[in-house]
């Protein structure tokens, strides 16, 4: 079936090959394989960042080379490595450039390890409104605007901070389909608690150790995102251990903390991770939020995968307690079956995952 026949759903890993075919997807080197993963595209940064005043939105009928101009404070190349400062805000072009059908939409999002390293990093777009959404028929180039929040990062061209998935007509799964798929196949281990959207609650209560979470250490170094398992934990890491199954969030701080369900997405299905509601307290969850098919499922490999949950405390200190509530998954089908799965023939750092830093880390501790 080519993607002109395709249903409506999430583009596969195919369906993605046959856009770049098609020249719907270009960019400034040749797409690599590695790119593209079962329901998005990995995009690259390009060789030069601009540090500018602050974020900002282009807004409607204005192009970013436009607004770059207004906020620019200085340009950076970064062909031999450059450093992004901590507290700083980053536009670098990315190299991908798309010319979307007027039938499908995209979104953005950081990938696992970029938020892991709490490096907040967006799309933005000529003319866009909206952070990581891409209208229908969108023609033009991407820019990924960086902000790393807790540690400095060396980059360099065609490093893959953020990725993009596209999407034909309404995918999203309601509560009642979302249900069905649960009878059919379990996604979660134990009961699941629906509305809009499959709901997870955090492990505060260990079943070996106290080991809870990881706190980032306020003036660590700086981190080569080039470099695989080479950071010790503790240079960048505070570990938080206790037994009284609850912690408290101090305002400004970024936690990794884990989901207390394991989870299993689907080959037929994707997912997204969003925050559970604005009203039960004064954090935010995540900034990655890409689930792919495959991802715990035991078609690729998988026994369920618990979520591994960004957590940044806002304004006052906050108690958080096992088994609260502090997110949702949010289904929706897949347009086609990926020619390629999470954890399948491909490197796939986080499936099966239980509480796991970003892959830049030496080994570390996983309480089962």
């Amino acid at each position: 079936m080519t993607m002109a026949d395709a249903d409506t759903g999430v583009l596969a890993s195919q369906n993605l090959r046959e856009m770049i075919a098609r020249g719907q997807i270009t960019a400034d080197m040749p797409i690599s394989d590695a790119q593209i993963q079962p329901a998005s595209l990995d995009l690259r940064l390009g060789t030069v960042a601009y540090r500018v005043r602050a974020s900002f939105l282009t807004g409607a009928g204005r192009t970013v080379a436009e607004r770059i101009s207004e906020f620019e404070m200085h340009r950076m190349d970064l062909t031999a490595g450059a450093v992004l400062e901590k507290g700083c805000v980053y536009l670098v072009p990315l190299m991908e450039h798309l010319a979307l059908p007027p039938d499908l939409t995209a979104v953005a999002n950081a990938k696992s390890s970029t938020g892991r390293l709490d490096l907040l990093t967006r799309t933005i777009t000529d003319g866009g409104v909206e952070f990581d959404r891409l209208p229908a028929g969108y023609h033009g180039p991407l820019y990924a605007e960086i902000c790393p929040r807790s540690f400095s990062v060396l980059v360099r061209p065609g490093m893959r901070l953020n990725q993009i998935r596209f999407r034909r007509g309404m995918a999203q799964l309601d509560d009642a389909a979302l249900a069905a798929l649960h009878s059919q196949e379990p996604l979660v281990n134990g009961a699941a608690f629906i509305s809009e959207g499959l709901g997870f609650s955090v492990d505060l209560h260990p079943q070996k150790g106290d080991l809870l979470g990881y706190r980032a250490k306020p003036h660590a170094g700086v981190i080569d995102l080039d470099r695989i398992g080479h950071y010790a934990i503790a240079d960048f890491w505070e570990e938080i251990r206790s037994r009284e199954a609850r912690i408290i969030l101090d305002p400004g701080a970024f936690y990794i903390l884990v989901s207390r369900e394991a989870v299993s997405i689907p080959p037929t299905h994707a997912a997204e991770m969003a925050p559970y509601l604005a009203m039960v307290g004064e954090f935010r969850v995540h900034y990655a939020g890409f689930f792919d098919p495959g991802f715990g499922h035991g078609a690729a490999g998988g026994i369920g995968a618990r979520g591994v949950l960004e957590v940044r405390c806002h304004e006052a200190p906050f108690v958080l307690e096992h088994a609260q509530m502090v997110g949702r998954l949010v289904y929706e089908r897949m347009a086609q079956v990926p020619d390629r799965l999470y954890g399948v023939g491909m490197a796939s750092n986080y499936q099966g995952q239980g509480l796991k830093l970003a892959k830049h880390f030496k080994s570390q501790t996983k309480p089962t």
